[in-house]
């Protein structure tokens, strides 16, 4: 449970500071490489890593504090929280309360930052003189944007369900939580490749070379 959760408020806050990244290079190209020194983006990677870390430990203490009379099967692929918590033969409202203060609070204002970036981005992108350079400069974009829906759409459908949807089937539930965890890690290489020039190019003569 907390490698689960852990590592999904890590990549949460990988894509702030890609977003970060995008706005520097895009709204203020001459100054990205002053602001985005080694030492600074060092200490984005370690806040990030160390976010991520800490988060996450008050729900692991407040699950393995619970008493568990029922079962030891979790109606689940994997130990989500939400999942393992409602096993508990007690209240589970603490439980609940602070995991919806670590999706709204946390990643709903990593959602927030991400959102005010690329609104700047945008602006920027639209003031450019020619359609061209506007694509072009999207295109940088794009990618970035897909992975972001792909990434947080699954988990907070999953987290509501779990939270809210009392009538929903556990079929149901299990499908959406394995697509929070399956889902980005196989759209992003498509995403990124598809992007990239020289794999696009690539393909074609793979495909071909393949061919009986």
């Amino acid at each position: 449970m907390y490698f689960i959760h852990g590592f999904f408020m890590t990549e949460s806050g990988i894509f702030v500071a890609m977003a970060f990244d995008r706005y520097v290079a895009i709204c203020d190209p001459l100054r990205h490489a002053t602001i985005l020194t080694n030492r600074f983006v060092t200490m984005i990677s370690l806040a990030v890593l160390l976010r991520g870390c800490i988060i996450v430990l008050p729900c692991i203490l407040l699950a393995s504090q619970r008493p568990y009379c029922r079962t030891n099967i979790i109606p689940n692929t994997h130990c989500e929280h939400m999942a393992v918590v409602k096993l508990a033969c007690a209240d589970i409202r603490v439980s609940s309360y602070y995991a919806l203060l670590v999706v709204f609070g946390v990643t709903g204002l990593d959602v927030v930052f991400i959102t005010v970036s690329y609104t700047q981005i945008l602006r920027a992108i639209l003031r450019l003189p020619t359609k061209d350079n506007r694509l072009k400069t999207f295109g940088t974009c794009g990618s970035h944007l897909c992975t972001i829906l792909a990434f947080y759409s699954p988990r907070l459908f999953s987290f509501l369900t779990h939270q809210f949807g009392q009538n929903v089937p556990l079929h149901v539930h299990v499908l959406i939580s394995n697509m929070y965890l399956m889902v980005p890690p196989l759209l992003n290489p498509i995403i990124y490749g598809v992007s990239t020039k020289q794999i696009r190019s690539r393909l074609p003569r793979l495909f071909n070379q393949n061919r009986p």
